[in-house]
């Protein structure tokens, strides 16, 4: 028998209408640096809807990629809806590519216009004779003057625009087409740690059901008595999709623009009185250092959310030390991202040895409604969920890539599941521990070394900030871990120092010989530690290694 219920496409679209209409009070808050400007939704609403017609008079057209190149901001975030709300692909260029992968992706996603900061514009502008597709580019004013030398750059593409006055020229309102909500609303590319990024198109249907699922009551519980600093940046998986989860629910949203340093995330946590926000490690380690000579008031602050790559249990106690809970979660690019957040479960009760339930917290997280999990062992089989047993996470869902745009990779994709290279297991509560990403499993003598679990150890040593472990080429085991190591300030703790402290924690085959200590660690584009680069220093010679035994 055929169901009754109505056929209501999910769009971007309905998103958009909702918060425009229930939710109109609510704010956007787009910090400058001392203050913010604000604006309520009816009034962004407003603004969205002159976009969508002004893009429309360049000539933007169903599936057209309209790309952006900006901070987080409200502009940015009007972007977000006019674009696929018109039935065009939003498509958001990462602000820290290298020039060489930036004009790849451009090139490969054929973007008509581009949407570019001031601030940024001459990182565009550097690659401007190197883009195919570009025919319009409009500059958003973010207190920076716009050099005649990167106007003409970028005057080589079309005509340059400001998008000011492109919205005071468009008419009002605007009719939002029909869409098929398995169109393509946005398109992000992966990170391109190894190869040429791969773009992964988002469907209306897979952002207005990843929108509603990341505000169930084991994520984010988002709601207007919110406020929500969105610190994950927009050309990253969409900022996780925060910013259309927060507009469905009414939240006030507090975008950082470039200001993304400790000093000013606590200003703006203090004045705006933020509830959550969510971000890589190395971000909230940064506030946290910040907030040891500065007091600030965390008070408002219901949790923060920590994910990238694996929460560091002294950055959790160090948040619990300030009053403030923090959680962690676990995706990726191909997930959308969110497919699993740490709220531990109702059975879950404090002990003596574990009074804030950091166990549960250090965990990838719960798998929330809508995504399937699998492990997958090196023989093939799937594994029991015993929170034990080893092998490959591999993920599905309405918000899981089945393939990338115009790139073929079989070898990502096992029986309709997305194959996610990171070893992980599952208990029976349904809670994910990643133990590490395939190719960062470190095989001495034939046991396995957990690079993530090892990080971890050693950034809990009271004068250690930062630490990255990668397995280098050894003789006698064939691989051992080297451990490239950030001392705190003034410290000059020796490699010995470290080991002796670690020894009693992990077990003995596990502790690092071979040691480096530099003051800054290398990054990819979006906070992670940058394995690949310290790999490729250590093969150079670059590394001065110290031997600890």
């Amino acid at each position: 028998m055929l169901s009754t219920m109505q056929d209501v496409p999910l769009t971007v679209s309905s998103i958009f209408t909702h918060g425009q209409k229930v939710h109109r009070r609510s704010r956007v808050l787009t910090f400058d640096g001392d203050g913010f400007k604000e604006a309520s939704f009816a009034e962004v609403a407003a603004r969205t809807e002159q976009l969508a017609n002004a893009l429309a008079g360049l000539g933007v057209g169903p599936d057209d990629r309209v790309a952006t190149f900006m901070w987080n901001t409200q502009e940015h975030l009007e972007a977000y809806f006019a674009v696929p709300g018109a039935g065009a692909v939003l498509h958001t260029l990462n602000l820290r590519l290298p020039a060489d992968q930036l004009i790849h992706i451009a090139n490969a996603a054929e973007d008509k216009v581009v949407l570019v900061h001031a601030t940024v514009a001459p990182l565009l502008a550097k690659v401007a004779d190197e883009l195919k597709t570009v025919e319009h580019v409009v500059i958003v004013d973010d207190g920076a003057p716009l050099a005649p030398e990167v106007r003409a750059a970028l005057e080589g593409l079309g005509p340059v625009h400001d998008y000011e006055e492109l919205l005071a020229a468009a008419p009002a309102g605007y009719d939002w087409p029909v869409l098929d909500e398995r169109s393509a609303a946005a398109m992000c590319f992966t990170s391109g740690t190894t190869g040429d990024p791969k773009g992964v198109a988002y469907s209306h249907r897979s952002t207005w059901l990843h929108a509603f699922a990341a505000n169930n009551t084991g994520a984010l519980t988002l709601s207007e008595n919110d406020k929500i600093l969105i610190i994950v940046p927009q050309f990253h998986v969409n900022a996780w999709g925060y910013p259309y989860a927060a507009w469905m629910h009414g939240a006030d949203i507090v975008m950082p623009s470039r200001w993304l340093q400790g000093e000013p995330i606590a200003k703006m946590i203090e004045k705006a009185k933020v509830t959550l926000s969510a971000g890589v490690p190395t971000i909230w380690s940064s506030l946290a250092q910040y907030v040891a000579d500065h007091p600030t008031d965390l008070s408002s602050v219901r949790f923060l959310l920590s994910g990238g790559s694996a929460l560091p249990q002294v950055l959790l106690d160090t948040f619990d030390g300030l009053g403030v809970t923090m959680l962690q979660g676990w995706g990726m690019t191909e997930t959308s991202p969110v497919c699993t957040v740490s709220s531990p479960p109702a059975d879950a009760e404090p002990t003596a040895d574990d009074p804030t339930m950091a166990a549960w917290r250090l965990k990838a997280g719960r798998i929330v409604p809508g995504v399937q999990l699998r492990i997958v062992t090196d023989s093939g089989e799937e594994a029991p969920w015993d929170g034990t047993t080893t092998g490959e996470i591999e993920a599905r869902g309405p918000w899981v890539t089945g393939s990338y745009y115009q790139v073929d990779d079989p070898e990502k994709f096992h029986d309709g599941w997305l194959r996610t290279g990171d070893i992980g297991s599952i208990d029976d509560h349904g809670f994910l521990t990643i133990s590490d990403r395939v190719k960062d499993v470190i095989k001495s003598g034939g046991e396995w070394i957990s690079s993530v679990a090892l990080e971890n150890e050693i950034m809990g040593h009271p004068d250690v900030v930062e630490a990255s472990v990668v397995g280098v080429r050894d003789d006698k085991w064939g691989e051992r871990p080297l451990a490239v190591v950030v001392r705190k300030a003034g410290s000059e703790v020796s490699a010995n120092e470290i080991r002796d402290w670690l020894a009693p924690r992990v077990a003995r085959f596990w502790l690092p010989e071979r040691w480096t200590f530099v003051d800054e660690l290398p990054k990819t584009t979006v906070g992670k530690f940058d394995k690949k680069v310290i790999r490729a220093r250590q093969a150079s010679g670059d590394l001065e290694i110290e031997r600890a035994e």
